[in-house]
């Protein structure tokens, strides 16, 4: 049964939050708002936030450039999900994934229709894994960030969920480089 282990300590992670909207500004951008307030609030430190265009090389050379910076463990993307023109943020990401997780997208996808019911097939919410670095492509909409945020991401990305988080296997997330350049 999922619960948390208050014998462990707490071990805050490094999170970049990405922006994809061709419209959004600083100032309008409530789904990054609401992202930032929530890392915050768990105790998590806010590494990076930038805004790109709905631009595949955009949003592929943000995201790659974080996965390099050793201070970021986590990479939240919000916006670009959806089935329009400039909706690319999963064709941009998902080709670069070493690894890809099947089941973030199914556990949002079974969040999401509790609440908004079958509206929930207009996402293409994803996730993976790329330099040892844990990527989630979330919607664009507040209330899709705190479903994903609230009923996922703040368990497991704390090191005292039980019976396991991310948290615990950050440290091995690159061993099959190790592997290979043995």
């Amino acid at each position: 049964m999922a619960r948390i282990d208050e014998t462990r300590p707490f071990l805050p992670v490094g999170i970049a939050v990405l922006t994809v909207s061709d419209t959004r500004t600083p100032e309008t951008d409530r789904s990054g708002d609401t992202l930032v307030a929530r890392i915050e609030d768990a105790g998590h430190r806010l590494v990076a936030r930038a805004i790109v265009p709905d631009d595949i090389a955009a949003i592929r050379a943000q995201v790659e450039a974080w996965t390099h910076d050793t201070a970021v463990d986590v990479v939240i993307t919000t916006g670009g999900t959806g089935f329009t023109g400039r909706d690319v943020t999963p064709e941009a990401l998902e080709p670069i994934f070493e690894k890809r997780m099947d089941g973030f997208s199914a556990v949002f996808h079974r969040i999401s229709y509790e609440k908004i019911g079958t509206s929930t097939i207009q996402s293409r919410a994803t996730g993976g894994v790329l330099n040892a670095t844990f990527i989630f492509v979330l919607p664009g909409s507040p209330g899709a960030c705190k479903d994903a945020w609230d009923g996922i991401l703040k368990a497991q990305l704390d090191y005292r969920h039980m019976p396991c988080n991310f948290v615990e296997i950050m440290p091995r997330l690159d061993e099959h480089l190790k592997r290979s350049a043995g």
